[in-house]
């Protein structure tokens, strides 16, 4: 018996490129060199499809309000557009790899998972809110404060998951599908019913604005020269970018390059034969969920920053798109996660952008052309950007 053949197709070869880790070559081109090479193309590639799609639309219908020439405006607001869509686009990223990387093995959406991210985002606030009351908050340096609540907000959310996974989804492994998914909707619903119930006794609201008061270097936009007029870019962008690329290429090198992720994906692969080679499949699986959890909690904590204000339902809406980016770069496939959340986040910001000035639609339409786009592109591939199609055997 023999697989059927496919012809190779030059979006079969990129697409191969992206999936296919190297296994040849130094540390650093395999681990820093390669995924910041996969980073930088997706998006150059996104930017100029969508920056081309934008200015067909300018083309098309060049002034949609009296004088408003939108060729103009796409020009003048494009490095903004830009910058925006990557930094919104690297944490739908970041929450995108915790569901695919539980659904890599376990075959399963945790749909708590968004919950998890909105815990994440929480103690970043109650570190900043307690650091702030005790009137110090101006006198740390940046980078520690925010290193700070990142590590802590990954360790807790991280800590959640593996007790999520320990006490609502370990005795149903064995369940029908249905059965984990809703325990899974269970957990949602408790988890945010507990931090308002928490938040609303301990301070009297549950909309929680992160303090700001002193820190000039969060407050004071910093002027990139793109362009003849400098863009002003939010301090909370830079971080979030620079933060989601951090811990990506250190889940990368982890996956891909240690003991403890070949055990990983030894149990995505076959749990049973995983075992009997000795591998503790519930220790694996359990690992996942932290890492998946911590990769959560530290995208809440960057989103936080960057929203300046956060409530306990403040990760449906990032959650359901960090899942949609997780089916459309190809569910259970890291490197397709970054991908969606990035593909996402642009699109999002473009449309952003040039529908606001269309008195039909406005910003409000925005997540609607989103999703009947991502629609659109699962039609004609329904496994994903880079999801793989399991061949059939003649």
């Amino acid at each position: 018996m023999q697989l059927a053949e496919r012809r190779k197709s030059p979006f079969g070869r990129t697409v191969a490129w992206f999936t296919t880790p190297p296994t040849t070559g130094s540390w650093v081109y395999q681990f820093l060199i390669y995924p910041l090479l996969q980073i930088i193309l997706f998006i150059i590639v996104i930017s100029i499809f969508l920056t081309a799609c934008a200015y067909l639309l300018a083309f098309l219908f060049p002034t949609p309000r009296p004088n408003i020439v939108l060729a103009n405006l796409i020009s003048l607001q494009l490095p903004g557009m830009i910058i925006s869509g990557i930094s919104i686009g690297f944490v739908y990223s970041m929450v995108a790899l915790g569901y695919t990387l539980v659904y890599g093995v376990l075959k399963f959406i945790n749909f708590a998972h968004s919950e998890i991210f909105m815990f994440g985002s929480v103690i970043g606030f109650e570190i900043m809110r307690r650091i702030a009351d005790a009137g110090t908050l101006p006198d740390w340096n940046p980078i520690l404060l925010i290193l700070m609540m990142v590590l802590l907000a990954m360790l807790v959310s991280g800590l959640l998951a593996v007790l999520i996974e320990r006490i609502a989804y370990r005795p149903l492994r064995n369940a029908p599908r249905l059965v984990p998914l809703i325990s899974a909707i269970g957990v949602s619903f408790f988890l945010i019913d507990i931090v308002r119930a928490v938040e609303a006794l301990v301070r009297n609201d549950f909309n929680l604005t992160y303090p700001k008061d002193g820190l000039t270097w969060l407050t004071t936009n910093i002027p990139f020269p793109i362009g003849a007029t400098p863009v002003l870019v939010k301090p909370t962008s830079v971080i979030i970018v620079i933060g989601a690329v951090i811990t990506l290429v250190a889940l990368n090198w982890f996956v891909n390059g240690t003991k403890l992720g070949r055990g990983i994906r030894a149990v995505s692969q076959d749990q049973t034969t995983a075992g009997l080679m000795g591998i503790n499949v519930n220790r694996m699986i359990s690992l996942t969920f932290f890492i998946g959890g911590a990769f959560g909690g530290a995208a809440g904590v960057l989103f936080g920053l960057n929203a300046g204000t956060i409530t306990p339902f403040v990760g449906f809406i990032p959650g359901v798109k960090a899942f949609t980016a997780a089916v459309l770069g190809g569910i259970g496939n890291i490197t397709g996660a970054l991908l969606g959340g990035l593909t996402i986040g642009i699109l999002e910001a473009f449309l952003n952008g040039v529908l606001v000035y269309y008195p039909v639609f406005g910003q409000r339409y925005t997540d609607i052309f989103v999703f009947a786009i991502l629609i659109l592109i699962l039609i004609f591939r329904p496994s994903g950007l880079l999801g793989e199609r399991v061949d059939e055997k003649v």
